[in-house]
């Protein structure tokens, strides 16, 4: 089913809604208001004219091949459109990542990708004031300088923006391994700012087109996807950075979920294997590091949501993806349904909301 959109222009993917019963419709007409811990701003693009020349044409650069283009929805970047959504989806709170601004994780110019952050962040928190109850912005984070980052970090949250966004893929350069970041966490937990590793931010198969095209799109969009957040969770919890900064929190964002179980009993299943012969800076199994200090946002993915029913409810946090092609808007209630209908109404509220609740410390009207 292709449904149109209430302002006439916008095509939703099929969300299977038909599919519902009566009471499956009633159900979602009964969810109180949601929780969406990964949604989108549209920057506009003259956001980046305020650059010095040589940095713009820098930023520009990047964004003409990896940037992700316009969006349709008034509501993208314009805070008061966007309220008039949320309510129509029945959404009480977004937690809101860059559009176009993710591309600018994958600039080797240091000194733009740092200024474009920058700018990024006045103009996040400028939309979030709109709405401060509605609204909350992850800071965009350049760590190639990590006392910069720091300060940037602080300069951010004192704007009212909530926590901070790294790349996903590092430059291969600073690896998460490495104690480069180690300053920035330890700030980072201070400060109660949950670090936040988006798709497609970083070094990532994203920033070569030649690598989207046929068969190699749908690789990049699972495969790779995946794999490059295994590998960066994996450098996370192995490095022992939750060990030395035991109030550090992680929110993978738009990597679903049901690929999560598996990898971390096979970590576990090999720590266990190889734990007195090896040596490993962490002393507790990586499931026990994950259950404490790791988030992660779901979507659709059903099968990661067939396993709430024993794994993941204090870790799981629903999103919209709003304004995407891959959103729910406006049937994000009949699509929770669709995927947790089945779960004993505490669980439901903890995945669509509770847990997000308890990370952030949102206070909402």
């Amino acid at each position: 089913m292709q449904t149109m959109h209430p302002e006439g222009h916008i095509e939703v993917r099929s969300l299977g809604i038909d599919d519902l019963n009566e009471e499956e419709r009633a159900a979602a007409a009964a969810l109180p208001p949601l929780i969406s811990v990964d949604s989108h701003v549209m920057e506009p693009n003259t956001l980046w004219e305020q650059l010095p020349p040589r940095l713009y044409e820098s930023v520009r650069a990047t964004l003409d091949v990896i940037g992700f283009g316009e969006q349709p929805l008034k509501g993208a970047g314009d805070p008061h459109a966007r309220l008039l959504d949320q309510d129509r989806d029945g959404v009480a709170a977004e937690v809101l990542f860059p559009n176009n601004g993710m591309a600018l994780f994958g600039i080797e110019d240091v000194d733009a990708q740092r200024e474009a952050m920058k700018l990024y962040n006045d103009f996040l928190a400028d939309f979030c004031k709109v709405a401060p109850d509605r609204f909350f912005g992850v800071a965009a984070i350049s760590v190639y300088d990590i006392d910069a980052a720091i300060r940037e970090m602080h300069r951010a949250l004192d704007m009212g923006l909530i926590g901070i966004m790294v790349w996903q893929v590092p430059d291969p350069r600073l690896p998460f391994m490495c104690d480069h970041y180690d300053r920035l966490w330890a700030a980072a937990a201070e400060a109660g700012a949950p670090v936040h590793l988006h798709i497609l931010t970083g070094h990532t198969y994203f920033r070569d087109p030649g690598r989207r095209k046929g068969p190699e799109k749908i690789r990049g969009s699972v495969n790779q996807k995946t794999h490059d957040m295994i590998n960066s969770l994996f450098d996370f919890i192995f490095s022992g950075a939750f060990d030395r900064h035991p109030k550090l929190r992680l929110v993978l964002a738009e990597s679903e979920c049901g690929w999560l179980p598996f990898i971390l009993q096979q970590w576990d299943y090999y720590f266990e294997r190889f734990r007195n012969k090896e040596s490993f800076p962490i002393s507790r199994k990586p499931s026990e590091i994950f259950n404490e200090h790791v988030y992660c946002t779901w979507l659709e993915d059903f099968s990661g949501t067939r396993q709430f029913t024993w794994w993941g409810q204090d870790n799981l946090m629903w999103s919209n993806d709003y304004p995407h092609p891959n959103m729910t808007f406006p049937f994000s209630r009949e699509n929770i349904i669709r995927h947790i209908g089945n779960l004993p109404r505490e669980l439901q509220l903890k995945l669509i909301r509770d847990n997000a609740l308890r990370l952030y410390r949102f206070r909402l009207d």
